[in-house]
């Protein structure tokens, strides 16, 4: 039987081009799914206005910014604003107390709804796990004004926690007002206000794991704390790890709101972060390019910070965000 020669020129000419059958996957899968996409289009619009588009004036913090000339139009100045804010009195403070808050609040607040969760789901009556659940669900939904409000009234000079000391025989003091105490204060108020509702996930993942690998465990002599070492945490491993590189992600990243309600000039030392520090300069002091510079450092910090915990997530374990 012959063999039959074919060059390269002569297979790519017999082999079908692959184009027309992707375009008509693309064009077959959209007919399909039109409405889905049709839903999907306001989400895609919201996010390309109002977070995509806005990222164009990232230029302003390499250019001395004149609102009156527009962002292209105004006078370019290079690196200028980051060599100023690496240089200046505040910037190791503020790299300080913005890290210190947040791992603070990774030690501390990262897994405690952790183990809220792993405790009420040992737990076997349901209308006390329903009960707690919804007590701690409910300081997230309160306006983070009010939150501060209660904050400044339980540790006023007049206040519960005060009154305590005073029963106690020690004197009142003004925790706001002193920079140790305002760390403690907004990571315990911290958790207090996110514990419940951060406890959902945690709550899903465990009602996907299979009781008759509880039933089992017990077959076997396994106590509560054998099934939860080996069985619940295992099963919400996964979501533990994902949730905890978005937290590292956010590492350089504060609750502004809540600091800007609740700082002064007298808790500057412990108390001032890097978003409350643009805020200051970037509204109160008009300085538009310095800014948006100081954000644009703490957002490339965060992103870096974020690829790293990934990677190594990726090479400890077999979770990761991609």
């Amino acid at each position: 039987m012959s063999q039959i020669n074919v060059t390269k020129s002569e297979q790519m000419i017999i082999q079908p081009d692959p184009k027309p059958k992707l375009m008509a996957r693309i064009k077959k899968d959209f007919n399909r799914g039109k409405y889905v996409y049709l839903m999907l289009l306001p989400v895609i619009i919201y996010y390309l206005v109002f977070q995509y588009w806005p990222m164009v004036g990232i230029v302003i913090a390499f250019q001395k910014y004149i609102p009156g000339l527009g962002f292209f139009e105004s006078p370019w100045v290079g690196f200028k604003h980051f060599t100023d804010f690496f240089n200046s009195f505040y910037f190791w403070r503020l790299i300080k107390n913005t890290f210190l808050l947040n791992f603070w609040l990774l030690i501390f607040g990262f897994p405690a709804p952790i183990i809220l969760a792993l405790l009420l789901n040992e737990v076997r009556k349901s209308w006390f796990k329903r009960t707690v659940q919804t007590v701690t669900y409910i300081p997230h939904f309160i306006s983070i004004v009010v939150i501060v409000g209660i904050i400044k009234d339980f540790t006023a000079t007049e206040g519960i926690i005060n009154q305590m000391r005073e029963i106690l025989g020690s004197e009142s003091i003004s925790f706001l007002q002193i920079p140790e105490y305002f760390r403690t204060i907004y990571v315990t108020s911290d958790i207090w206000q996110s514990i419940g509702w951060s406890s959902i996930i945690y709550f899903a993942a465990l009602s996907a794991v299979d009781p008759n690998l509880y039933e089992a465990a017990e077959m076997d002599g396994a106590g509560r704390f054998r099934k939860m070492w080996h069985i619940t945490l295992p099963a919400i491993k996964p979501t533990i790890v994902i949730l905890l590189i978005l937290t590292i992600g956010n590492l350089l990243s504060s609750g502004f709101e809540k600091i800007l309600l609740l700082y002064q000039p007298l808790t500057y030392e412990t108390a001032d972060v890097i978003s409350t520090y643009v805020y200051r300069k970037g509204i109160e002091d008009s300085s538009f390019s310095f800014a948006t510079a100081v954000g644009l450092f703490n957002t490339i910090v965060n992103f870096i910070l974020l690829i790293i915990a990934n990677t190594i997530s990726r090479k400890v374990s077999d979770n990761s965000l991609w």
